[in-house]
């Protein structure tokens, strides 16, 4: 069966769901057809005459998706449409009331990867909320999970809430978008909204990304490749160090490395762990921007080798291999570790010296724990 998505099949119901309401469309250039034809697209061909595109939300990276990691973007207007654009990544995470004002019904369609760091998802929890508020319904149109429905790490404690992470659920949550949002909306979302979700066609629990056979849109600049998506887990807890995470470079989250690092030591170190599923190779790389822009970094590239590969135990051994072997250069930037990660535990475990083991032991209890809460809102089923 060809698989389809949930844009995929909007328009393919009996009814059209949008006909004649004003629709506020959430999406940027990961939102497209399975024979890549944008979202926006197909709103524009449609609008003022099955129903009025009133409005278009845009997260972080814009409408583009080339803005810059954490760099605020700009309101603007649509040149096709005419419609506003409302970034919700500049002076408001949240749709504020003059934004909702005269609309009917929200859709949102973009590429999430599956990874709590990941803002996509926290901005459309935003739009639930304002959205649940206003009385106005939210339709998601679901699409795969890159990563599967592998649940991994530590549930987020609340008191480190932020944009890369506001509730709790795990690093690697293992839900579509769809799935995410209906549970979100049920648990945590202080006014739920009336939230409809069109699941893709043919997709089940255990289906690999290369087995939808859809392409992969890059949804923002820092993930280029499907290979940066199944490195990112581990890899972005790079960022809250003073490490280089790759970006600047062709392989962002897929490397690491500063001018200190010995980079074959490195290999050698990590390689001596016999972590499952990875090989370490040292790697030099000069950054272009971000982190030591234009000098060059010694370190490594993580090669995932096997499905026991899990990125977030992989990268960090990385990490606390690097604490040891250079503590006078190495440092945390302390606020965004803890917030990535979801607590202090990490970093604290990683001071201490204490095993990783015992975090890993942490991350699988919470992990059943988990699976137990999302299950009443799972649209799938397994192989």
């Amino acid at each position: 069966m060809t698989l389809l998505t949930g844009v995929d099949r909007l328009f393919q119901q009996d009814e059209n769901p949008l006909a004649g309401k004003r629709v506020a469309l959430m999406t940027n250039p990961s939102g497209v057809t399975r024979g890549l034809i944008p979202t926006i697209d197909l709103f524009r061909a449609r609008h003022g005459t099955a129903f009025t595109l009133a409005a278009i939300f845009t997260a972080e990276h814009g409408f583009t998706a080339a803005g810059k990691d954490g760099e605020a973007v700009a309101s603007s207007t649509d040149p096709i449409s005419g419609a506003p654009i409302y970034s919700l990544y500049g002076e408001t995470y949240a749709p504020t009331p003059a934004m909702l004002d005269h609309l009917d019904m929200i859709v949102c369609d973009i590429q999430d990867i599956g990874v709590r760091y990941y803002t996509f998802a926290w901005t459309i929890t935003h739009i639930l909320e304002a959205a649940g508020a206003a009385g106005i319904p939210v339709m998601i149109l679901d699409r795969p999970n890159p990563l599967g429905d592998a649940v991994d790490g530590p549930l987020l404690d609340r008191r480190f809430a932020s944009l890369v992470g506001r509730v709790p659920v795990p690093v690697q949550h293992g839900l579509t978008l769809g799935e995410l949002m209906q549970m979100f909306n049920a648990r945590w979302n202080p006014t739920p909204a009336q939230i409809s979700v069109i699941p893709c066609e043919g997709l089940q629990r255990d289906t690999s990304w290369e087995q939808t056979g859809l392409a992969f849109v890059p949804p923002s600049p820092g993930m280029p490749h499907l290979s940066t998506v199944r490195q990112y887990p581990g890899a972005c807890l790079v960022e809250g160090t003073n490490l280089s995470e790759g970006r600047g470079t062709p392989l962002p989250f897929e490397i690491v490395g500063a001018p200190f690092i010995d980079e074959n030591q490195l290999a050698e170190r990590l390689n001596a762990l016999a972590i499952p599923g990875v090989i370490y190779r040292s790697h030099v790389f000069q950054p272009t921007s971000s982190k030591f822009s234009g000098e060059v970094c010694r370190g490594i590239q993580a090669h995932s080798v096997s499905p026991a590969y899990r990125p977030l135990l992989a990268w960090l051994r990385v990490i606390q291999t690097v604490h040891n072997l250079y503590p006078a250069d190495f440092a945390w930037r302390e606020a965004s570790f803890d917030r990535l990660y979801g607590s202090d535990a990490g970093r604290a475990c990683i001071e201490s010296g204490r095993p990783v083991a015992e975090l890993v032991a942490a991350w699988d209890a919470d992990s059943r724990v988990f699976r137990e809460q999302c299950a009443p809102y799972l649209l799938y089923t397994g192989g």
